[in-house]
């Protein structure tokens, strides 16, 4: 099983922003800093769910479980559709992405158990300012 986690930032809103994707199992460790587009923290956190999914089936089609702490990113995968349209797009190509591995799964954690893909998301916003 893969373990996914990610995290989008935002210095701002809108605002230079980055994304952080941190890939465990199956014998891999991948790490991801990467500088986005300026937006905001939601949108950033969405755009690294599916940069997320992306790298991971580069990897495996079997069994996913990606981890985030952005609730309004997994109760949109959950409920399959989101009320905000500016996310709907997002959503849609997750869950296409999603539909390629045997089984996914998506689970909310605490800031705290994610920081591996905070400290690479932050990184990608200090690169930026450099």
């Amino acid at each position: 099983m893969l373990e996914v986690y990610i995290d989008g930032a935002s210095a701002g809103n809108p605002g230079v922003s980055g994304i952080g994707i941190y890939i465990k199992g199956e014998g891999h460790e991948v790490r991801i800093s990467e500088v986005i587009e300026p937006t905001n923290n939601h949108h950033a956190e969405f755009q690294a769910l599916v940069r997320g999914l992306e790298e991971a089936l580069k990897l495996s089609t079997g069994m996913v479980s990606v981890r985030s702490d952005s609730s309004i990113v997994v109760q949109s995968m959950e409920k399959q559709f989101s009320k905000n349209e500016q996310y709907a797009p997002y959503v849609k190509t997750a869950l296409q992405l999603a539909e390629r591995f045997d089984f996914f799964f998506i689970k909310w954690i605490p800031d705290h158990t994610n920081k591996t893909a905070d400290v690479l998301a932050r990184q990608a916003i200090l690169d930026q300012k450099k």
